[in-house]
């Protein structure tokens, strides 16, 4: 339920397309220079002295790039990538079979770290912090515990949710990064190079016009380049201009603002259902029909960056912008109207 935008559906081969569009470099790599430039020095100090990079916690919203950066880590280390979630290691042994299979020098890269179970996580202190493995032979009164000695590695965690982690593993990170949502003009030259790639003619104007509602997240620009891209060979020559960008992102339900069916929903619930706010999480789930984690992740943290939408203690919280975005005038007591 992580990414469930309409626009941030991925089909098969929309999936193999987003991989030929990773950037395989830094210097690829558009956006979050600061973090680009600490991570660069990281790998070149390390490369300098023959030693692993210090393990790595990257954590932002979803589509931000912290996939892209574990890859490029990796191959700027010249090691061997081993990937895998935090949902899928669901014991202890899954978690052992991945560490004593490592090699010299490889990277790591768990998704989703925050989802690990706990009783698994303690099994990455010693092996982050002494590159030993702690396991348990057989059960009972035979039980006895093994120490395995594991190569050094670099681990990679990408979290959405770094509160999430415990203070135990997330001191063990030598490096910790967030990632941030990208400026429009920054996505544009995101569409501009996948256009490039994808071999899309496309203006300028038509590209900037794509990144003003991508959100601020690279993987949902390159989703949207691609409905748009689909759009103009359709209905239209091929080519993608500012015109016909606008018309084809009107048919996906994504406005001048970025902002989608969705988004709207929640916010027209909160004005409608609650009287603007404040109102929990969980009972504004029920009423637009998402999971509260997916709101939580997916939808809130744009809202609330564009200034839509406040959290409080007492609950979630609309603003004036939203009435307007809305066409509603707020009457106060918990009513509104259409302006």
């Amino acid at each position: 339920m992580a990414d469930r935008l309409v626009s941030d559906v991925l089909t098969k081969p929309d999936a193999a397309l987003e991989a030929t569009l990773r950037p395989a470099a830094f210097a690829e790599f558009t956006g979050q220079a600061k973090t680009r430039e600490r991570l660069e020095i990281g790998v070149e100090a390390a490369r300098r002295r023959g030693e692993s990079l210090d393990h790595v916690l990257l954590s932002g919203p979803p589509g931000l790039g912290k996939t892209t950066l574990a890859n490029i880590l990796a191959k700027a280390m010249g090691a061997n990538l081993r990937a895998t979630s935090g949902p899928t290691i669901e014991k202890a042994g899954d978690l052992a079979g991945l560490l004593t299979n490592l090699e010299e020098g490889d990277v790591l890269f768990i998704d989703e770290i925050h989802r690990l179970q706990k009783t698994i996580e303690e099994y990455l202190y010693p092996a982050m912090e002494d590159f030993k493995l702690d396991i348990i032979i057989d059960q009972g009164p035979n039980a006895r515990s093994v120490r395995l000695n594991l190569p050094r590695f670099t681990l990679i965690g990408a979290t959405t949710r770094a509160g999430l982690l415990s203070a135990p593993l997330l001191t063990r990170f030598g490096i910790r990064e967030r990632l941030d949502y990208y400026p429009a003009t920054q996505l544009q030259q995101i569409i501009q190079r996948a256009a490039g790639l994808m071999k899309v003619s496309l203006d300028e104007q038509g590209a900037l016009e794509i990144a003003r509602r991508s959100r601020g997240t690279p993987r949902i620009a390159n989703n949207l380049l691609r409905r748009v891209r689909d759009y103009a060979e359709v209905r239209a020559d091929g080519r993608i201009t500012r015109d016909l960008a606008d018309r084809a992102l009107a048919i996906l339900e994504i406005d001048q603002h970025g902002l989608d069916e969705m988004d709207k929903r929640i916010l027209q619930a909160v004005i409608t259902k609650f009287g603007g706010g404040p109102v929990g999480l969980n009972s504004l789930a029920v009423v637009v029909g998402e999971e509260s984690d997916t709101l939580e992740e997916v939808y809130e943290p744009y809202l609330i960056m564009e200034g839509y939408l406040h959290r409080t203690p007492q609950g979630r919280v609309v603003t004036e912008l939203a009435y307007r975005r809305l066409g509603l005038t707020h009457k106060g007591g918990g009513q509104s109207t259409l302006l």
